[in-house]
């Protein structure tokens, strides 16, 4: 399950997206956040992935 959160930052002349996508853990069904900076081109794939 994932939970979708962009910013898009401004960095000079590079544009970056952060993605915040809430996971579940296997081990105890607690959620956990990760976070990652990236090109905007890629926030779907990371969102995608498991």
């Amino acid at each position: 399950m994932a939970k979708k959160s962009v910013a898009t930052l401004q960095t000079g002349s590079k544009r970056l997206t952060k993605a915040i996508k809430m996971v579940k853990s296997p081990k105890t069904g607690a959620y956990t956040f990760v976070e990652a900076i990236m090109a905007p081109e890629m926030v779907n794939d990371f969102l995608n992935k498991k």
